[in-house]
């Protein structure tokens, strides 16, 4: 049997040494003020260099979202680069572009691309669709503006992590998407809340278990029955963007994930899967604090670069 990375085992020490309180015992925005995953602050070239970071807004469904630009490093031929608009994870619940500017840094330094990190409204106070709502509006008029963020408007793609992985699946399945370049989609919440063997399997994993996903959905409130909560159920996944789906080992998550890939590639898209065995949901946080998340965090960045054709 894999054993969880030693680095990360060592973190999941230090938090049960803490003594925090269950996720369920705490409101939204006790956790919203919570510490990262790595509980430490972490120099921002640490996650990769970027040549500008800017703050900025885009329109939701409802009215401006803030939103935060990161442009990589120009090309060396100087054509302009793909756009990404990625959506940062949390349970639909918890995370801003505070808890994601490092995974969306790195996202821009490996890549290649103009990385559009966007603020979508949150659960309780704004319950599903909300969320999947913004990302369709977001990805929509990032399309239509992606010249004039300085990037390749023949050249864009979704990006998230669990939440945000929906909500890029999401906005890939709609009108919104069509003709997408790529997605990323990295430990992606896709089921509807159905149980795969991962969930019981994985029921008290460190980061995310069963208790937090029960804490999660029962703030969002999502209709299984619906493909924006559900984006596994859609009746055809045949001309979607390609693929890549990154999904770990001790994560309840993981098998939706590959279930997720495996039914894009049945339906004819062009699918890059990686599984991660000694990881956790979560990892692409982790990378200032692991090795070996670090290692799998880059590759999936430079995956979709090279879908991107900047790889």
């Amino acid at each position: 049997m894999t054993q969880l990375d030693p680095q990360i085992a060592e973190v999941v020490r230090r938090f049960a040494a803490a003594g925090l309180p269950p996720l369920s015992a705490l409101t939204p925005a006790q956790v919203r003020s919570g510490g990262s995953l790595t509980g430490a602050d972490v120099a921002p070239d640490r996650w990769g260099p970027v040549a500008a970071v800017e703050d900025t807004t885009v329109p939701g469904a409802a009215g401006d979202l803030p939103a935060r630009l990161y442009r990589p490093q120009p090309a060396q031929d100087g054509t302009a680069p793909p756009v990404v608009v990625f959506f940062h994870g949390g349970g639909w619940v918890t995370g801003d572009l505070d808890t994601h500017d490092g995974q969306a840094r790195m996202l821009a330094a490996e890549s290649g691309a103009v990385v559009v990190s966007v603020a979508y409204r949150l659960a309780p106070e704004h319950p599903f669709p909300a969320a999947p709502d913004d990302a369709v509006a977001a990805t929509a008029w990032v399309r239509e503006n992606a010249a004039g963020l300085g990037g390749d408007p023949e050249r864009v793609a979704v990006a998230g992590d669990s939440a945000g992985g929906n909500l890029a699946a999401v906005a890939a399945q709609s009108p919104a998407g069509r003709g997408l370049a790529a997605q990323l989609l990295v430990y992606p919440a896709v089921a509807g809340g159905r149980e795969f063997p991962s969930v019981r399997e994985n029921a008290d994993a460190p980061f995310l278990d069963a208790e937090a996903m029960r804490w999660f959905g029962g703030h969002y409130r999502g209709d299984p029955a619906d493909v924006r909560f559900a984006p596994l159920d859609a009746p055809s996944l045949a001309g979607q963007p390609p693929a890549v789906v990154g999904v770990a080992g001790f994560d309840p998550l993981r098998d939706e994930g590959t279930a997720y890939a495996e039914a894009l590639a049945a339906a004819g898209v062009r699918v890059v899967l990686r599984r991660y065995d000694d990881l956790v949901h979560g990892f692409l946080g982790a990378a200032p604090v692991s090795a070996s998340a670090d290692r799998a965090s880059r590759q999936l960045c430079r995956d979709l670069g090279e879908l991107l054709g900047t790889r």
